[in-house]
């Protein structure tokens, strides 16, 4: 894809919208906003099937609404819930959201990944920490690794907390022509992260003599034939969002979430299983005039490049090997 006009950028070069994160390092849980303070109109989509998620109905086709003002990715599960109303009074206090009487309500729809286990249950994301990462999102240096949403993800649960590798919040960006793209990712999933340019495997599940990783696959495969009918733990789930400059609706950015996910479907395996929550987003931040088909399909590629830099820039945390001590 490098010998035309696409080209990466930083994150940050994509006009009106603003990225922060706040973690509590200590217990391995944090939060990541975006932000519009102008309104964007935003799609979602759901692949797995144990989301923990707010305000999603916003983003219904038929909901009244045409905005949203902030997407909030967070840990500490359904708990994490809780943060959004953090980011809630921060706007409020700026003036953000719709007038009603003397107030402004801006909408914020929020996803959670389940962290609880990594180090302990005992600090979840709440709004002190969400209104912290909408003040370092004025700043507008998001970085990537065990911050923000990503401070207590792992993948490869399926052979026991144990034996997970380390993982973290990721992300990327390209631009073709006056068009940019990009996508910010919380990986925290069942399954092992593969490069999906050169099928390597990254990160996942690691066996339990050391001796390497163990192939989720595999073992999904072989649990089925000592019990057909005991599923995994509900302890996984990738969120994230998409990120365009496109000028696009409700019912497109749903579709150009939909293509996102298939982010998900090159990099993790097995993927959208009924043991993650699979969430990605949609957010139009400018007015460029493009074809949904190939922003969707950038949204995929960005998607993809974002996940493996989630595990890239992870090493050893909280006693879990990450990607840079396995490969």
């Amino acid at each position: 894809m490098a010998d035309f006009a696409l080209r990466e950028i930083d994150i940050t070069e994509i006009e009106n919208v603003k990225i922060g994160s706040a973690e509590d390092i200590e217990h391995a849980t944090g939060c990541t906003v975006i932000i519009c303070e102008d309104g964007m109109p935003a799609g979602i989509d759901v692949r797995g099937g144990g989301p923990a998620s707010r305000e999603s109905e916003l983003l219904n086709p038929c909901a009244t609404t045409d905005v949203i003002h902030a997407v909030l990715l967070s840990g500490g599960s359904a708990y994490g819930l809780d943060a959004a109303g953090g980011v809630m009074e921060y706007l409020s206090e700026k003036g953000i959201g719709f007038p009603v009487g003397n107030m402004h309500v801006p909408l914020v729809c929020q996803s959670c990944i389940f962290d609880l286990l990594f180090v302990s249950d005992e600090v979840k994301p709440d709004k002190a920490m969400a209104r912290q990462a909408c003040i370092n999102a004025e700043k507008n240096r998001p970085t990537q690794g065990n911050v923000g949403a990503g401070a207590g993800a792992s993948v490869g649960k399926i052979c026991g907390f144990d034996n997970v590798t380390n993982s973290g919040l990721g992300i990327y960006a390209v631009q073709l022509g006056e068009l940019k793209v990009g996508a910010v990712v919380s990986v925290n999933a069942m399954g092992d992260v593969y490069d999906f340019e050169t099928g390597k495997l990254l990160a996942g599940a690691r066996k339990p003599d050391g001796s390497g990783f163990a192939d989720s696959e595999k073992v999904l495969y072989e649990n089925f034939l000592k019990n057909p009918l005991t599923p995994p733990s509900n302890t996984n789930t990738t969120i994230g969002a998409i990120i365009t400059n496109a000028r696009f609706d409700k019912a497109k950015l749903n579709k150009i979430a939909s293509m996102g996910q298939n982010g998900l479907a090159r990099s993790i395996r097995p993927v959208h299983t009924m043991s993650d929550g699979d969430t990605v987003y949609a957010l139009s931040v400018g007015n460029v005039e493009a074809d949904v088909n190939t922003v969707g399909t950038l949204a995929s590629h960005v998607m993809a490049c974002a996940i493996r830099n989630a595990v890239l820039n992870c090493g050893s945390f909280h006693g879990f090997p990450g990607a840079q001590d396995m490969i």
